[in-house]
């Protein structure tokens, strides 16, 4: 799979952000990820804040597409979906600064909801993901 990232300078600069504006890829196996929150294979939701509840959102992610054969590598899309009151500046930040962090200098297309809550009143974030594998 070869994966080609698309941000061009007519477009503001999503990149300081941690994502692309747009991904072009060759592959043909597609894997579309439920939305994972900060909660552990033990379901606690992990302790801290924005970024750590979006580290292990990502971790997850991480955890099944090795299931499926792939890395964070092969993810083209995010949806992330942030609970309304923690959608400041510093916890945008603290999101950016995970997607950083993981995706380095390829980093997937992604779109940012705020949304008015989520399944669980402690979850501030949930992160779907589409993947493409070969």
């Amino acid at each position: 799979m070869t994966k080609k990232l698309i941000n061009p300078k007519t477009v503001f600069n999503s990149l300081q952000y941690g994502f692309s504006q747009a991904i072009e890829t060759s592959g043909t196996r597609q894997l579309f990820l439920s939305g994972q929150v900060g909660v552990n294979a033990e379901q606690e939701t992990v302790t801290g804040g924005m970024y750590e509840q979006t580290v292990q959102s990502l971790i997850n992610i991480e955890h099944v597409l090795r299931e499926a054969g792939g890395d964070l590598s092969h993810v083209v899309m995010l949806r992330i979906y942030i609970k309304a009151g923690y959608d400041s500046d510093e916890e945008q930040l603290a999101i950016t600064n995970a997607l950083k962090e993981k995706f380095g200098e390829m980093p997937p297309a992604s779109s940012w909801i705020i949304v008015t809550g989520l399944s669980l009143p402690e979850w501030l974030i949930e992160i779907e993901a589409q993947a493409v594998l070969n």
